[in-house]
């Protein structure tokens, strides 16, 4: 492919992904002496057996050197409440100040965690997956944290919205 049909292909896709409804989670962890978080919706469950997921982080994130030095970390799946969280961390406060919104707390292991996100899902690292801008870390989970009711903080079309009453499907 040439570079002169890279660009709109580029452009083209990123139009039709602001159709992608997604969940929004900040993923967080630290090195030790500090902490990283960065809001994502590049998150995904991998397998229940083992219960695993995948992350997928731009390599110019600061979040990246942390996660690239193997350090285990959270998905905290917002709710509808805590989109001053979603915005703190997708840029507007850098840095430890993103943990200056929200109670966070450490896990056991170190690991920081909202304490009141719809879930939390505490990882270590099980594999990773170098790809263009971003690498694709594996989490092989090791706590789940619950908290409240089911009502998820969505993004779609670069705005931040709310699902709607979830409709059940009857099963078979």
């Amino acid at each position: 492919m040439t570079e002169l049909n890279a660009h709109p292909l580029r452009a083209d896709m990123l139009l039709a992904m602001r159709r992608l409804a997604r969940s929004v989670a900040v993923i967080s962890c630290s090195d030790g002496d500090r902490r990283y978080s960065m809001s994502a919706t590049a998150v995904d469950s991998l397998s229940t057996e083992p219960p695993s997921l995948l992350i997928c982080i731009n390599r110019n994130s600061s979040i990246f050197p942390p996660l690239d030095q193997g350090a285990a970390f959270c998905v905290n799946v917002l709710s509808a409440q805590h989109q001053h969280i979603a915005i703190d961390c997708s840029g507007r406060l850098k840095g430890e100040e993103r943990f200056s919104t929200g109670d966070w707390q450490r896990s056991a292991n170190g690991v920081p965690f909202l304490l009141d996100a719809q879930a939390s899902l505490i990882c270590a690292q099980d594999g990773r997956f170098d790809y263009g801008t971003h690498a694709i870390f594996i989490g092989r989970v090791e706590q789940v944290l619950i908290s409240g009711e089911v009502d998820p903080l969505v993004y779609v079309d670069g705005v931040y919205t709310t699902a709607t009453t979830p409709v059940r499907c009857a099963t078979v």
